[in-house]
């Protein structure tokens, strides 16, 4: 299930950012919120870290302070291909564990967990952000559902 709820919550947030007009993306609303760019850089370097996490791979350097998108990941277009490059990663990784691939033992920076309980972070992380992102589609005069 968790794996299930990783793609689902994946596709969802896909379809909220294509529906996310192109001048918008590195548009800072209210001079403090932070940009669409801003939220998926960081989306893809929580999921890419929690990826590596998983397999045994080391994690990258956290940065200080909130995440914001390098000039190259300012566009619609260059946000979209990372995500997907993020997303085609880490679905490539998960597809087709087993409950006993779930089950096994992961250490974070919060100690001892387990595959599955990651999977539900990258879950719940990706719909936080679809959040947000549904939040800037209506201040942007789009009320309408993306979701397939």
């Amino acid at each position: 299930m968790p794996v299930k709820s990783v793609f689902r919550a994946l596709s969802i947030f896909d379809q909220d950012l294509e529906a996310i007009p192109s001048e918008a993306v590195d548009k800072c609303l209210g001079g403090k919120a932070r940009t669409v760019a801003d939220i998926v850089h960081e989306v893809n370097l929580v999921n890419e870290d929690i990826r590596r996490n998983m397999i045994g791979e080391p994690v990258g350097e956290w940065p200080d302070g909130w995440i914001t998108a390098p000039e190259n990941l300012r566009t619609k277009e260059a946000v979209l291909a990372a995500f997907r490059e993020t997303s085609d990663r880490l679905k490539a990784t998960i597809t087709g564990w087993t409950d006993d691939d779930l089950a096994a033992k992961v250490t974070t920076e919060h100690g001892e967990t387990d595959r599955s309980e990651r999977c539900r972070f990258i879950t719940l992380h990706l719909w936080y952000h679809s959040g947000q992102l549904n939040f800037i589609q209506t201040l942007l005069g789009d009320d309408g559902w993306h979701w397939s």
